[in-house]
């Protein structure tokens, strides 16, 4: 029982580095780095040494190949010779009859590690090589140890023929292969992702080119008039501050388009929800015009002020509303209705529309990744949404029937 425990203890080690990744990397629009590899290989590596198994003591068994072969593929060569050296200052330090062998082991593992995670790279079949590493991995000591202490093996055979193999061999099978599924998903995710807010880029800029059109048509159709001169200054003047203020209109809808194209970033501050909510809204006008869906908004005259990054909110409030236009620009009458309650400290907005609306199965998979109720969607839209209003400490949700329309409800904290 104690060795299982000893075992299970191991195997948590050698997976900390795919819980951390899963923890760290889960919100963020990138992947992982390699200073993450190192930093997490170097807590894993030095928890199985503090906490090995083991049948004598000073000789240790943890899992130092399999964090050592894991950061050689995910980190480079750089990370593997920290690793090294925190290994061989470790064990050192730590001492025992078996410092030595471990040594001598290490200087063999060490270059076939190295060689493996080259072929790691350049192999179809990945699996091979994983599966490869985890054999050389269980039997390599073992062999050694047959042929050094013979004794030792032989008075411990049921200990060595159990936790060398299973801490070496299930460890790097689910390390390398969970972490390598994770990363994969996480590519997929990011690119999916990418497509969906480049899709909805152009689907606004369509709309944009027309609202730009009509504010640069008046100033041309104002700077003609002045060119005549045949109008009082007083007039001029007058003409000149509407072409000015259709100028800066203009320059506000571009700016408040770009800077949904940016790329997030973890800083947070206090930015008033209203204003966000009315820049997007006249972004998104010329769309729902576009396909005859009114919006109304009924948004309180005082700021509301939350807590959160300006460009994430301008992307999530864009994906709820862009949504809730497509749902009902195929029905009569067509309209998306935006209304707020305030809570205490807590502030509601809800984005409500009259379209095709959606069943039960519908709203039990809304939210979930690649899952999209438009048929060219990939879900990554709102999947972003609900990952947004989460890390602001706020919730979300829907209530819909087939052709009844949609409601979304949104709560979010006061700042």
């Amino acid at each position: 029982m104690s060795e299982f425990k000893g075992v299970l203890l191991q195997l948590f080690f050698a997976l900390m580095p795919f819980v951390m990744y899963n923890v760290y990397y889960r919100n963020l629009e990138i992947n992982y780095s390699r200073a993450f590899i190192a930093i997490t290989c170097c807590i894993s590596l030095f928890l199985a040494m503090t906490f090995p198994s083991s049948a004598v003591q000073g000789i240790m068994f943890d899992i130092r190949y399999v964090i050592m072969f894991f950061g050689l593929v995910f980190g480079g060569i750089t990370t593997g010779l920290i690793l090294l050296a925190e290994f061989v200052a470790y064990r050192l330090y730590l001492g025992g009859i078996g410092a030595f062998n471990a040594m001598i082991i290490m200087c063999v593992t060490f270059p076939i590690s190295v060689l493996l995670s080259t072929a790691y790279h350049r192999a179809r079949r990945k699996q091979l090589v994983t599966l490869l590493a985890a054999v050389l991995f269980s039997f390599l000591p073992l062999i050694y140890l047959y042929f050094s202490h013979t004794d030792y093996l032989l008075t411990h055979l049921s200990f060595n023929m159990i936790v060398m193999p299973v801490q070496n061999f299930i460890g790097i099978w689910l390390l390398v292969t969970l972490f390598n599924k994770s990363v994969s998903d996480k590519e997929l995710q990011l690119r999916y992702l990418q497509n969906e807010k480049v899709e909805a880029a152009n689907h606004v800029a369509a709309s944009l080119a027309h609202e730009v059109r009509n504010p640069l048509t008046t100033v041309l159709g104002f700077l003609k008039l002045i060119r005549s001169n045949a109008f009082s200054p007083d007039k001029t003047e007058r003409f000149i501050d509407i072409s000015i203020e259709e100028i800066h209109r203009t320059e506000q809808i571009l700016s408040d388009y770009l800077s949904m194209s940016k790329p997030l970033s973890s800083h947070r501050q206090e930015l008033d929800l209203i204003t966000h909510l009315r820049s997007v809204v006249e972004v998104m006008t010329p769309y729902a015009t576009m396909h005859k869906v009114s919006i109304q908004t009924d948004c309180p005259a005082e700021a509301v002020m939350v807590y959160g990054n300006s460009t994430e909110m301008k992307q999530l409030l864009m994906n709820f509303i862009k949504n809730a236009i497509e749902a009902c620009m195929d029905v009569p009458h067509a309209q998306v209705l935006i209304s707020f309650k305030s809570l205490g400290d807590r502030v509601q907005f809800e984005i409500r529309d009259n379209g095709v609306g959606m069943d039960g199965d519908q709203l039990s998979r809304l939210g979930s990744i690649y899952y999209s109720t438009k048929r060219t969607g990939t879900g990554l839209g709102l999947t972003f949404s609900y990952q947004a209003i989460r890390s602001m400490q706020g919730t979300v949700s829907v209530n819909s029937e087939p052709q009844n329309g949609t409601v979304f409800t949104i709560s979010l904290p006061v700042a």
